[in-house]
This record gives C-alpha cells, structure tokens and sequence, in this order.
C-alpha cells in the first residue's frame, strides 16, 4: 500500500485548499423599471415591480 513518505507541510495543505473557501458572488440583474439592482426572480425593494409589472405599491 502506497504511504506519503513525508508529512504535507502546513503551507503547501493550505495553497491546496485555497480556493475551496472562496464566496461565490450573488449574480446580480437591473430591474427593468428603475434600474436598481437585486436579487434574480424577486421584487425590486425600491419601486415594487416583478417581471414588469407593479407587485407591492409603494407610496
């Protein structure tokens, strides 16, 4: 059975596993109304509107 003749250093474990801990970004979309950017498939927080039309009425 085949066994690491030596002991991974810390730093060369740690450059191994660099990029499993990245955050990924949440892709943000403009709302088509206002312009203000959110979240894909959920009501715009500013003007109220989902796929173009008014959802929540806003003062």
């Amino acid at each position: 059975m085949a066994v690491p003749k030596r002991k991974v250093s810390s730093q060369r474990q740690n450059k191994r596993r660099s990029s499993v801990w990245k955050l990924k970004v949440p892709g943000l979309s403009a709302c088509p109304k206002c312009g203000e950017y959110n979240l894909p498939h959920r009501v715009c927080s500013k003007c109220g509107s989902y796929n173009g039309e008014e959802v929540i009425k806003q003062n």
